[in-house]
């Protein structure tokens, strides 16, 4: 985590609050997403311009900027987690930490979201990218590769990702082991692991790591001047901006599904806007880590009501990301049952108990995030007290 203290002092430590105010946005607005892939009636998927209505687009749209941010921070907290360590200690950590997130995807995260103790469908989301890119990026470390080697390898992954799409090669682009490291689908592939046991491999894992990687580079820029910072920060943001819109304005390079023009303006820029996720297009993060380091930019000084109470989400993001799905997945069961649903329609969709009869309108959704987000406050502030103020070894998984 972002903690900035010395490594031999015991006792309350002091963290950045720009990276927790954003980080903690980010977890806010995530659980919209994750709210809506629940309980929006009929699951119509948002970024189906055949489907999709402006506002549920937008919904959608807003919640993108949500996974680049978070492991970009991941690796800026990286960096400075490696301040208070040995390279080798930092490598095993890293590596430690990236395995346990993939178990934790694997059997908690999966639980929550499916609420099936057979496991039948895994699924590998972001925190199973995650875990894996910090893997990737202990091995690196545990190599004595600089900074400047590992930002710079980031940046070459970043860029020249999405080179696969140009060679149109269905045997190497629909392989499994292919989709796991370059170009998943997010849930449109579906892979045997046994009798009756399946996995989708939504998130791919070398654009992750790439991000990862440059966030660790960014993190070097945390130990200096905070003027230089916040005009470097500005810069690489409308520079990332800038790319975004130029290449998605020619269609030129950087995502596999082009915009045109549409009936009428709205649905026009609706097109331009909607970019790749699965996998994650280099148009979709120059979009997204545009905004984000622009925000990380005009933040650092940043102090009300509201920064406070973000930054009380963005302390504790493992926490807050872990009990969120188990709420919403409680909530879901409970109305699925209060509007008289049966046992034998559960497990009919893609959510145990999101039958695609059962939902609540986009209103209503909203309702139930406001609902999920203020639950929850209590609970990441009292966590997020007792780590200050704690220093357990487990602690630092979490």
């Amino acid at each position: 985590m972002a903690y900035l203290s010395d490594m031999t002092t015991p006792g309350l430590k002091t963290r950045i609050p720009s990276i927790d105010l954003l980080r903690g946005l980010v977890m806010v607005i995530m659980a919209i997403d994750h709210v809506r892939d629940m309980l929006h009636f009929g699951h119509p998927d948002a970024t189906d311009l055949r489907v999709t209505t402006p506002a549920l687009f937008f919904v959608r749209w807003l919640t993108h900027f949500c996974a680049p941010t978070f492991v970009l921070l991941s690796g800026v907290s990286a960096y400075l987690a490696g301040r208070r360590r040995s390279r080798r200690e930092l490598a095993r950590f890293l590596i430690k930490r990236g395995f346990w997130l993939i178990l934790v995807e694997l059997f908690i995260i999966n639980l929550a979201t499916s609420a099936d103790i057979f496991y039948h469908l895994i699924v590998l989301q972001v925190i199973w990218a995650i875990g894996a890119s910090m893997v990737i990026l202990g091995v690196l470390v545990a190599l004595r590769a600089s900074v400047a080697v590992i930002g710079g390898i980031g940046l070459v992954i970043f860029l020249a990702h999405n080179i696969p799409d140009l060679l149109h090669n269905a045997t190497v682009n629909t392989s499994f082991g292919w989709r796991v490291l370059l170009t998943s689908n997010g849930f449109g592939t579906i892979d045997s692991v046994g009798h009756n046991h399946f996995l989708v491999a939504s998130y791919a894992v070398l654009p992750w790591a790439g991000v990862m990687m440059m966030g660790y580079a960014l993190g070097m820029h945390y130990t200096v001047d905070a003027g230089k910072r916040r005009r470097m920060l500005k810069r690489l943001g409308l520079i990332l901006l800038g790319v975004f819109v130029v290449f998605r304005a020619f269609n030129w390079y950087g995502d596999p599904a082009p915009w045109s023009i549409q009936k009428d303006l709205l649905w026009s820029v609706i097109s331009f806007l909607n970019v790749t996720k699965y996998p994650c297009s280099l148009l979709y993060l120059c979009m997204t880590l545009g905004v984000a380091l622009l925000v990380l930019a005009v933040t650092e000084n940043a102090s009300n009501r509201l920064t406070r109470v973000l930054t009380v989400y963005g302390s504790v993001p493992f926490f807050y990301y872990t009990i969120h799905w188990f709420l919403i997945q409680g909530i879901t069961i409970a109305l699925f049952f209060a509007y008289g649903h049966r046992m034998n329609e559960a497990f009919k969709g893609d959510f145990g108990f999101s039958p695609a009869s059962f939902g609540l309108p986009l209103s209503g959704v909203l309702g139930v995030w406001l609902v999920v987000v203020v639950a929850l406050y209590y609970p990441c502030r009292w966590f997020g007290g007792y780590k200050k103020t704690h220093n357990q070894w487990w602690l630092s998984f979490l």
